[in-house]
């Protein structure tokens, strides 16, 4: 595909939001698009560049193009690429619950999954980070992967052992 006849078959405008939002609603358009297809992100937060080129390359999707847009801040044409490297069986979104809450409901979830499932655990517990790693070494939890969505908010991939 040619940059010169590149189109978006979304637009966000996210002008005027500081980050992380412009990544925040990036990912949610780019999660419900099809493989492929291309979502034009407009931003002037500066830390868009960054966190934007960093989520893609975690997530297999791909930065095509950027612009300067005529009417101010910048243009990221973002194509959906394979999405997350890591299938989760089961997704627990327990943001705002502080520990150890998470880690107790996910040791429910876990229990009743089979060994070699994932679970896609999101919270952003401040101490969750090192809670997770302690408690997955005492046991067969295994941690596949680790991604910092946003400051302070993480998605633990965690596989029954």
């Amino acid at each position: 595909m040619s940059t010169k006849d590149l189109h978006a078959n979304v637009k966000l405008d996210m002008r005027g939001q500081t980050c992380p939002a412009p990544l925040l609603g990036a990912k949610r358009v780019v999660d419900d698009l099809k493989k492929e297809q291309v979502l034009l992100l407009i931003s002037d937060c500066p830390g868009t560049r960054d966190d934007l080129f960093s989520w893609a390359e975690q997530t297999h999707n791909k930065v095509l193009k950027t612009e300067t847009m005529p009417d101010g801040g910048t243009g990221y044409y973002v194509m959906k690429g394979k999405g997350e490297s890591h299938q989760a069986n089961v997704i627990l979104d327990i943001r705002g619950v502080h520990c150890p809450g998470p880690i107790v409901e996910a040791r429910k979830l876990l229990n009743g999954m089979k060994v070699g499932e994932t679970l896609k655990l999101i919270s952003n517990c401040p101490g969750i980070r090192s809670d997770i790693v302690g408690w997955a070494d005492t046991t067969s939890v295994k941690i596949v992967s680790t991604v910092e969505t946003a400051p302070g908010e993480y998605e633990f991939f965690l596989q029954k052992g």
